[in-house]
């Protein structure tokens, strides 16, 4: 950031009072302009045991599969963020059940929100982020080609709490990816 989203003046990079991290300032109106995580949603959609996959048609991870997921707009909650993931990227409509996992990724700033849901009929498609979409059952997921590790980490917990028959709530933190891993 260069200028003042208020005033279009210049802004510097210190520690306004009151705080204790660096912060965007401005130099003329001292407007702080903070920078906070982004919320990403997404659902775990099932169909008759099966979960709705997604084959991304965009960067980053294109070619790699997801549950459909995204970021949350403004004047959204997080369930209707998950519910219109959903419909952008399948075509496809769901029932949020519950609040499923919280994911943080903080070495990119964001939140992942996980929500367990039930289509509401078979009809899905690809929407203009993916290339293909599926129902697959456990056997039948591509886990080597899962795009993100907060997507595996959301499936690992959906199985394995389906195999109990009693769903929790998951939370964990995902490290940055070292080099040659």
């Amino acid at each position: 950031m260069q200028y003042c989203n208020q005033c279009g003046q210049p802004v510097e990079i210190k520690v306004p009072p009151g705080d204790n991290l660096p912060r965007f300032v401005c130099t003329n109106c001292n407007t702080v302009h903070y920078e906070n995580p982004r919320i990403v949603a997404g659902c775990v959609c099932e169909w008759k045991g099966r979960i709705l996959l997604c084959k991304r048609a965009i960067k980053p991870r294109a070619g790699f599969w997801t549950i459909p997921a995204g970021f949350m707009e403004k004047g959204e909650t997080t369930e209707q963020a998950a519910v219109r993931e959903t419909a952008e990227e399948a075509k496809a409509r769901v029932n949020v059940d519950a609040f499923f996992a919280m994911i943080n990724v903080p070495h990119i700033d964001q939140v992942h929100l996980m929500f367990r849901g039930t289509l509401i009929d078979d009809s899905y498609s690809p929407g203009d982020e993916s290339e293909e979409v599926i129902l697959a059952d456990k056997s039948a997921i591509p886990w080597q080609n899962i795009a993100f590790p907060s997507v595996k980490f959301t499936l690992e917990r959906y199985f394995a709490d389906l195999e109990k028959t009693e769903f929790g709530v998951h939370v964990t933190d995902i490290a940055p990816r070292k080099h040659g891993t």
